[in-house]
């Protein structure tokens, strides 16, 4: 069956019914009243999603459809026959949008959704709607109004879990067919895969989801080089993408990391929403020698970028559990674990590296500190000194003034800094230093007065 996931079609309902004039023609009644009746309804046009299709082939070789006109009204109070509605079965997932203004009238997205396109039109009324007790005999009826018509574009988006992205001939058929019961067609040439595939996976503990496979996409896609973008609208419903990378792949310009890149691009290009969804990496054809040996640098390249990779065969099985137990924990939890790695350690000991410099600064500043420390005892010599001075206070109990300056001199010490203390002391020592020979004359004169004593005892 051709695959179609784009048309454009016209669509036009019913139109409604005329209603009738008529009046009663009984024997022995003359006179009769109106009898006219209605009209019937024109036919809508209404699409519902079907789970059973899969493309919108039927629309491409049919684009017009037209729904059936309700019948007229007739005499003897009969209304018109209504039409039917026009049911237009498309695929789940279709997109309805208007071709004139481009507008997204629907998404078909649940089985069995309907959306009426086209409303059918009414129909009219009869005369006998419209005798009143002063117009008994009216001669008129009203006529249906027409029904809707417009142009519609279908866009398929398939509904599926999982998409499978990749270069052409990079074994997303293969992939496809070993997980799930979809036989699409393999070969061992480019772009064998020329419509995208479904296939329902059963996973463990009866848990299935649905994996989509599109055609390979190239450099230059987005310009429309190989098959273009056209097909990768069918994975922005997915929520995990697989991209198979092709480790065996030959030819020039062809190294895995570059395809990783090519292939990241172009999703940018298309849409930056497709491109943030979480990605799984593996990396396909381990059954090929030289693709083992490719392995190792396109593991380290992606580890520096915290990108896990899980090498598998396609071939053979290799590594498939591992990939699907992965994919279906980002499918069924949301976790992405083990989708990411640590970087290597060297850029982190790089990083300490440069560091060092910056724990050595503090130890050339602690320098001036000791410096500090070494003038401290000049300081406390100032402040031992001190006392000195209060001992030759209390040698003189005849002066005051003495005494009053001690406690003056010990507030200057808290207030004011160590340095500036010490040169207000040094004149306040030579003032002493003048006071000391009045000290000397008291102490001359004391051995008189015991001389008196012992005269007058005599």
């Amino acid at each position: 069956m051709k695959f179609v996931d784009e048309v454009r079609i016209f669509v036009k309902a019913g139109d409604g019914g005329n209603g009738a004039v008529s009046f009663r023609r009984e024997k022995f009644i003359e006179r009769g009243g109106p009898n006219g009746g209605d009209g019937g309804n024109g036919g809508s046009v209404v699409f519902v999603a079907n789970p059973q299709l899969t493309t919108l082939l039927d629309f491409r070789y049919q684009q017009h459809h037209r729904a059936k006109n309700g019948e007229n009204g007739m005499g003897s109070d009969c209304n018109g026959r209504g039409a039917e509605d026009m049911i237009l079965q498309v695929p789940v997932g279709t997109l309805i949008r208007s071709t004139d203004t481009g507008e997204l009238l629907v998404d078909l997205s649940a089985p069995e959704q309907r959306y009426v396109a086209a409303q059918g039109g009414r129909g009219g009324l009869g005369n006998m709607n419209f005798a009143t007790s002063t117009r008994q005999t009216p001669r008129f009826a009203q006529d249906g109004t027409k029904g809707e018509e417009v142009t519609l574009t279908l866009e398929l988006k398939l509904l599926a879990d999982v998409g499978l992205l990749g270069f052409p001939n990079a074994g997303k058929s293969t992939f496809i067919s070993r997980v799930s019961r979809a036989r699409p067609k393999v070969a061992d040439y480019p772009f064998t895969t020329l419509v995208p595939n479904l296939g329902m996976v059963q996973y463990k503990d009866n848990l299935s989801f649905v994996m989509a496979d599109i055609p390979g996409i190239i450099e230059g896609a987005s310009e429309g080089v190989g098959l273009g973008h056209q097909f990768l609208r069918h994975v922005e419903r997915c929520k995990v993408l697989i991209h198979l990378i092709d480790l065996g792949a030959e030819g020039e310009g062809r190294e895995p990391l570059q395809d990783f890149d090519i292939l990241n691009r172009e999703l940018q290009k298309y849409s930056a929403e497709l491109a943030r969804k979480p990605q799984v990496v593996a990396a396909n054809k381990l059954d090929l020698t030289h693709a083992r040996e490719r392995l190792e640098a396109f593991t380290s390249a992606l580890r520096e970028r915290g990108v896990a990779v899980f090498p598998v065969s396609t071939a053979t099985g290799e590594g498939m559990q591992a990939l699907m137990d992965a994919t279906a924990e980002v499918l069924f939890t949301g976790r992405t674990d083990k989708l990411q790695v640590e970087p290597p350690a060297k850029p982190a000991s790089r990083a300490v590296a440069k560091k060092a410099p910056a724990q050595k600064a503090p130890v050339k500043k602690a320098a001036p500190r000791k410096a500090a420390a070494k003038k401290a005892p000049a300081k406390k010599a100032a402040v031992k000194k001190a006392p000195a001075k209060k001992a030759a206070a209390k040698k003189v109990p005849a002066k005051k003034a003495p005494a009053k300056k001690a406690p003056a001199r010990k507030a200057a010490a808290k207030k004011a800094p160590a340095k500036k203390a010490a040169v207000k002391r040094a004149p306040a020592k030579k003032a002493s230093a003048k006071k000391a020979p009045a000290r000397k004359a008291s102490a001359k004169r004391a051995p008189a007065k015991p001389v008196r004593a012992k005269g007058r005892r005599s």
